[in-house]
């Protein structure tokens, strides 16, 4: 039996169908392979010059437009008067806008870095159109003491004057920015103990005096939305009022802004109205609205009533209410007449109704509303408006949901904080300086280096490292909301003064 050799070299030179080489083909693919090198090289670098172009654009138009509203204010209300950061791109490195209410605390100088809210963290109103509607007024509770946050959320500085992303604003004055079109400085008001107001008026140079409503102490969300309504309905007996929370953060503001105008009108048909935020997971953090039946609403297209109030969950069962598509979180925005709600609260809670109202008629005379607020405030129920008026409301038809589509984040530990910030593939979240983090082998996680200590870590995953001046927390992000244990562990301790 024979076979036949065919030799290296002649192989080297067959040549194909098409008379060329394969050698020849081979170096055609080749240049091809560099061209399209090449050409990838130059787009990238067109890209780069592109977006740097839009960013120096985007800021001198921002720049004329507040050059023209300072040259003539009768384009804006007195609230588009707001200082602004002079770049929103310009990432400060501490979080602490107002760094003397820290001690010690190590602030550096400013750098460049991209929004982690993407397109819409540019958008910072006063920058974004006008819409006022007429006879809306905004609540603003700021309150709370941020527990899961600290020690980077203390109780004489919690996380709503906080710059949590870094970007130059706090997120009460993010909140101030959002809600500022709709119903301009005169009717946005604030709720907020006598500790906070001071750095509130700081931050919101524009906020009027007369609509800051002082609690002498923390009664929960119905004491502070109840006491601004009662307020308001004697100022104005049609108005319509919104309880936005002043430490959550929101993405697409013109989704935002569409969803309460919305939600305006619906309130105008004497509902009890809650924005329903699309769940992007099954969070056992938040609690859950189940939809109801459409309303026949021309003015609101998308609203439905209130079937129930969930309260938040276990894992299986938030998997269980996404699966069906009829849930949504419950962000605690409230929009309904103010009168509305007093109506609601005399019928629901009648002791806690008359105490505000008793406080809410001499509110405008300083001597008589300190007097009064020290006799009524004290005995004042603690309770939260879901569980006041809005589940037991919802059982009788009386409240409505508008589902929005705007991202959501209630920043309520330090796990979900994580998920605000950019990072690098395999790398912790850094909030502050991250010339002050080494890292070895270290995946997920979130760093805030806040002593001015260097902080090193090698070969440790999802850890939440807060180093502040007093204090060090080291725990990890799936026990990131039990961190207000230690707070409460640390009172009993006798570190009364670090919380």
């Amino acid at each position: 039996m024979s076979y036949s050799h065919t030799p290296l070299a002649s192989s080297a030179t067959t040549q194909t169908s098409n008379g060329l080489s394969l050698e020849a083909m081979f170096g055609q693919i080749m240049d091809a392979v560099h061209k399209s090198r090449s050409e990838i090289s130059e787009l990238r670098q067109e890209c780069t010059e592109l977006r740097q172009a839009n960013l120096s654009l985007e800021r001198q138009v921002r720049d004329g437009i507040v050059a023209a509203q300072m040259r003539s204010p009768h384009l804006g209300t007195p609230g588009f008067n707001t200082p602004a950061p002079s770049s929103p791109q310009l990432r400060a490195k501490s979080p602490f806008l107002s760094p003397s209410s820290i001690p010690s605390l190590t602030v550096t100088s400013a750098f460049h870095a991209p929004s982690p809210l993407g397109d819409n963290g540019l958008s910072s109103y006063p920058f974004g159109p006008i819409r006022e509607i007429p006879g809306f007024y905004v609540v603003i509770p700021a309150g709370g003491a941020g527990t899961r946050l600290w020690p980077l959320s203390r109780e004489n500085h919690p996380k709503f004057l906080l710059d949590v992303t870094l970007q130059g604003r706090s997120l009460i004055q993010a909140t101030w920015d959002r809600l500022l079109p709709l119903s301009g400085a005169g009717r946005l008001t604030v709720v907020a103990g006598l500790a906070h107001v001071k750095a509130i008026h700081e931050q919101l140079p524009d906020l009027l005096p007369r609509n800051v409503f002082c609690e002498p102490g923390p009664k929960d969300s119905m004491a502070a939305i109840g006491l601004a309504a009662a307020i308001l309905a004697r100022r104005d007996p049609n108005a319509v009022i919104g309880s936005f929370a002043a430490d959550h953060m929101i993405s697409g503001n013109e989704a935002f802004l569409s969803a309460v105008s919305e939600a305006v009108q619906v309130a105008q048909k004497d509902y009890l109205v809650t924005i329903g935020i699309a769940p992007s997971h099954p969070s056992t953090g938040f609690g859950y609205v189940r939809l109801g039946d459409k309303l026949d609403i021309a003015e609101a297209p998308n609203a439905r009533l209130v079937s129930s109030f969930k309260e938040k969950p276990d894992a299986r069962t938030a998997a269980a209410y996404i699966a069906t598509g009829s849930y949504r979180w419950n962000a605690g925005m409230f929009v309904t007449k103010a009168t509305l709600l007093l109506e609601l609260l005399r019928e629901y809670k009648p002791e806690l109704a008359e105490g505000l109202e008793r406080i809410a008629a001499v509110w405008e005379d300083e001597t008589q509303r300190a007097k009064v607020l020290e006799e009524v405030w004290p005995g004042l129920e603690k309770i939260a408006i879901d569980h006041a008026v809005a589940e037991p409301a919802a059982l009788e038809g009386r409240v409505a949901v508008v589902p929005a589509t705007f991202g959501w984040d209630d920043v309520g530990d330090f796990s979900s904080l994580a998920e605000l910030l950019p990072a690098e593939a395999n790398q912790p979240r850094i909030l502050g300086d991250s010339g002050l983090v080494l890292t070895e082998q270290v995946a997920g996680g979130i760093v805030v280096p806040g002593s001015g200590r260097l902080v090193a870590c090698l070969g440790v995953d999802d850890l939440v490292i807060v180093d502040m001046p007093d204090t060090l927390l080291v725990t990890t992000r799936a026990r990131s909301q039990e961190v207000k244990r230690l707070v409460k562990k640390a009172k009993e301790s006798g570190w009364r003064q670090l919380l």
